[in-house]
């Protein structure tokens, strides 16, 4: 396999302002140059309901600003390894919206909707977006996770094309053990057409095992689909799909073929570095094997061609850490993340690298016209056991200098403690609901815990399992305007409290002091008598 002789350069984030919120599974989404966060691992807080921020990237510094949604838009909850991509209207229009599709919510719940964003006005101060649910009919896709989704024209027209992914067992083959375990999402192809919003599903017979965390690519009326990974046999794919789709004043046509030439890798990261060019860079070649190497993929002459590059001078962290994480800035750029060597003491001790695969000057003088992968996420740290925290950030946007005012800038300090609000938090002392063993205990329960509010101060949440409350009080206390207290904060003159159990005694029917007796009527005779005693 030749090889490409373009350099990569690694630069350090020497700080990372609330990287809290930079967990792995987030998007990026670049809009006229500014890149926006998206899909905090949360919920959003006040400071930000939307749970989208604009990054600020100054002098190896990382800040985030809170952006705003317009007041017609939809609720957008924050999600976790969704598929996006961009989509123009028309092929004159300069202004691109994008679509976001599937996910995880904070619940751990999955997205089956799927969302149009796009910018409405941007200034120094102030980002506002719409977001619009869009409707769909037919054979609409499952909710899932891990998967792609691209834009494909033909003849003049454009349909989205979704792929792969995994999504929770059918409730029909649940067990308690494993309730809330993943598979992968049939093998199944969709095409979604946004102007009638109908949705079509083909199977192909080269399409046999389910894939997600892979990479695709699209051009023009054909996708790329290269790597992932398939949970039903534990195996990297070392297969390379090309799906053509012709859409003819008729129904859609849709063929696959298995070309030669394939990577076996999961999680890879793919960024477009000119028309035609693309860079392949990390994921995992094995369960416990990180892939160092790095490829060049062509795309010409409805053909693609992939060749081995210089990888960058890799530092000590990056090659002996068990798991690393990233996604594409743009432009040649990526995004890079390794856990610190602290990390079990800090959940946000992570450290970031910005690596680009061409010059700077280049970036500046190219625009990129072709799509990029939709998903480039690494398995679920609950699906993949040798790398369990190999979540990977999935960005599609450059990291460029902004004109913000830092007095404008995130401040997460300002704001409680996220996880007073969860639903996987020790309610109390004798709390003992944990995410990895839990399972339903009402039949109104899903794959997260039951709780109520308590009233007591500022109020608080506590699992109703925990306050040992029976399903009809449960209901009883969810339907009636009451105040409640937990079990910690009992109190009967403020409102109702978790019942106790009291023993009925029985009681015992009192018995007389003395026997009434009927009052007998004295005859006349008997008075005179007695009149006569006592004279």
């Amino acid at each position: 396999m030749a090889q490409s002789a373009d350099e990569m350069s690694l630069q350090v984030l020497s700080a990372v302002s609330n990287s809290s919120l930079l967990q792995p599974g987030f998007s990026l989404l670049n809009f006229d140059g500014h890149v926006f966060f998206f899909g905090q691992k949360g919920w959003p807080k006040r400071s930000c309901p939307t749970g989208v921020f604009l990054l600020d990237i100054k002098q190896n510094e990382l800040k985030m600003k809170p952006a705003f949604f317009s007041k017609d838009s939809c609720y957008l909850p924050p999600l976790r390894y969704p598929a996006l991509c961009t989509f123009r209207g028309n092929a004159e229009s300069e202004e691109y919206q994008y679509i976001i599709h599937g996910g995880k919510t904070p619940n751990n719940d999955l997205s089956d909707k799927i969302y149009i964003m796009s910018l409405v006005s941007k200034n120094s101060k102030k980002a506002t977006f719409q977001c619009i649910e869009k409707d769909l009919g037919g054979d609409v896709p499952e909710a899932r996770y891990g998967h792609t989704i691209n834009i494909i024209h033909s003849r003049g027209k454009s349909m989205s094309v979704v792929f792969g992914g995994r999504s929770y067992t059918p409730l029909a083959q649940r067990t308690t053990e494993k309730w809330n375990s993943v598979v992968d999402c049939l093998p199944s192809v969709f095409l979604i057409d946004f102007e009638f919003g109908c949705c079509m599903s083909y199977i192909l017979p080269e399409l046999q095992d389910g894939l997600s965390f892979h990479v695709s690519v699209a051009r023009n009326d054909t996708i790329y689909i290269l790597g992932g990974h398939s949970l039903q046999n534990n195996t990297r794919s070392p297969s390379l799909y090309k799906l053509k789709v012709d859409l003819p004043l008729g129904s859609p046509a849709v063929t696959c073929t298995v070309l030669p030439g394939g990577i076996s890798v999961s999680s890879a990261i793919v960024t477009q570095t000119s028309d035609t060019e693309f860079v392949l860079v990390g994921g995992y070649q094995s369960d416990n094997q990180k892939r160092l190497v790095c490829n060049t993929i062509v795309l010409e002459d409805n053909k693609i061609q992939i060749v081995e590059r210089a990888s960058p001078d890799w530092t000590p962290d990056i090659k002996h850490c068990r798991m690393w994480f990233g996604c594409d800035m743009g432009k040649g750029s990526i995004l890079l993340g390794i856990p610190g060597a602290n990390k079990q003491l800090t959940s946000d001790a992570n450290y970031f690298y910005v690596l680009r695969c061409k010059g700077a000057e280049e970036d500046t003088e190219e625009e990129l016209t072709a799509q990029i992968c939709s998903q480039t996420s690494t398995e679920d740290p609950g699906d993949s056991t040798p790398f369990e925290d190999s979540e990977e950030f999935c960005f599609s946007a450059e990291a460029n200098s902004f004109d913000v005012d830092d007095t404008d800038t995130y401040n997460e300090d300002d704001e409680e403690d996220e996880s007073e609000t969860g639903y996987w938090i020790t309610c109390s002392a004798s709390c003992n609901i944990d995410i990895n063993t839990w399972v339903p205990f009402y039949s109104t329960e899903l794959n997260k815990p039951a709780m109520i509010l308590c009233s007591n101060g500022a109020g608080h949440w506590v699992h109703a399992q925990c306050m040992d409350l029976s399903e009809s009080m449960l209901l009883r206390l969810s339907e009636a305007n009451v105040k409640y207290f937990c079990n910690e904060h009992i109190d009967l003159n403020k409102g109702l409290q978790t019942p106790k159990k009291v023993v009925h005694l029985k009681k015992q029917p009192m018995k007389p002091l003395r026997k009434k007796t009927a009052m007998k009527l004295t005859t006349p005779a008997k008075k005179s008598f007695l009149r006569r005693l006592f004279e």
